[in-house]
């Protein structure tokens, strides 16, 4: 086995958590049952290598199986890219045509070759008909870096491609040239919506949720003792309470729905306006550039945490549009303007 491979196998194996690692030499289906039974997971991490190694060499392990390797252990641990999401377009009037497999990969993969002479690309279906491509670059005269590739999910028939971060921004024109030739569309633009949940990324872009709930006919009345109250207090503080706490869950309810939010990190909202004042000379009126200001609000779950602003008395019911509207929008970045 070539020495690149054998160090390209080492790092893979390096990084896996010792608790999946049988999981995803088993995805990737590379090894035979009998050889997965013989390694010896209660062992060094770089004994494991090793011995993972010597196996692999049996079987004259490439380039393109490590690759392969690669794309299950990315597909296992997708959290941990910052995925951004593309919506592609065709001309108007176009039909949408039949998806074929072969044909998309071919075409993707000639398009990267004929314009970039080292660039290694890889496919693999998952089981809900995802395309993951990896995609290793390399310049005219250097080999590709298989360490920093660039991974796409495209789901076929659909719009919607996710991309990872390129370690180059000259390799995205190029990037989104051979998505839309090979998909047949023929323009592709940013949603303004980033994450390192994919899933999520997934459920808001194709609305895998009911994001108008309807809440008069399935609100359950709530009772005193769910919040708390002490019901020795005067009955009319208890009830004017009681009113407000329906209203803000009824309000919350109507604009989340009671299901589980998508999960995203943050959203950023960039504000660009200009100072208005009677007085026709200053130093901010006479200012040609506009005011800018950048407000970002993060969260380890951050729809969730908004959805629990109101109930816990931290902001008014309704929230601003502002930041209710990111599903439906199908955006986490927002640019605010002065109309």
């Amino acid at each position: 086995m070539d020495e690149n491979v054998a160090e390209f196998l080492r790092r893979s194996i390096l990084k896996i958590p010792l608790h999946v690692i049988k999981t995803v030499l088993k995805t990737w289906d590379f090894l035979s049952e009998n050889q997965l039974e013989t390694i010896n997971l209660r062992q060094r991490k770089e004994s494991l290598a090793q011995e993972i190694i010597l196996l692999c060499e049996g079987k004259n392990a490439t380039l393109d199986d490590m690759a392969l390797l690669d794309i299950v252990y990315t597909q296992v641990h997708r959290h941990k890219k910052l995925w951004d999401v593309f919506e592609m377009s065709k001309e108007p009037g176009e039909d949408v045509d039949l998806f074929d497999m072969k044909h998309f990969q071919g075409s993707f993969k000639k398009i990267l070759q004929r314009a970039l002479k080292n660039v290694s690309v890889n496919f693999r279906v998952d089981q809900k008909n995802a395309v993951w491509i990896r995609v290793a670059w390399g310049t005219q005269h250097s080999q590709p870096n298989q360490y920093k590739p660039t991974f796409v999910v495209y789901y076929p028939q659909t719009p919607y491609v996710f991309i990872s971060t390129c370690p180059l921004k000259s390799t995205v024109p190029l990037l989104h040239q051979a998505l839309k030739v090979a998909s047949k569309h023929h323009q592709m633009v940013h949603l303004n919506l980033r994450s390192r949940h994919l899933d999520s990324l997934k459920a808001i872009v194709f609305r895998e949720y009911n994001q108008n709930f309807d809440s008069h006919n399935t609100t359950v009345p709530l009772q005193e003792e769910s919040f708390g109250l002490d019901l020795n207090l005067d009955s009319n503080i208890i009830l004017e309470n009681t009113e407000e706490k329906e209203r803000i869950q009824r309000v919350t309810q109507e604009t989340f729905g009671t299901y589980s939010q998508p999960q995203l990190e943050f959203a950023q909202y960039k504000l660009e306006t200009r100072f208005k004042s009677d007085i026709s000379s200053g130093i901010l009126t006479d200012r040609k550039e506009p005011l800018r200001c950048l407000i970002k609000f993060s969260s380890p779950h951050l729809l969730e945490a908004l959805k629990s602003l109101a109930p816990a008395g931290i902001a008014d019911a309704p929230l601003s549009p502002l930041l209710t509207c990111i599903p439906s929008k199908k955006m986490n970045y927002f640019k605010i303007r002065d109309k």
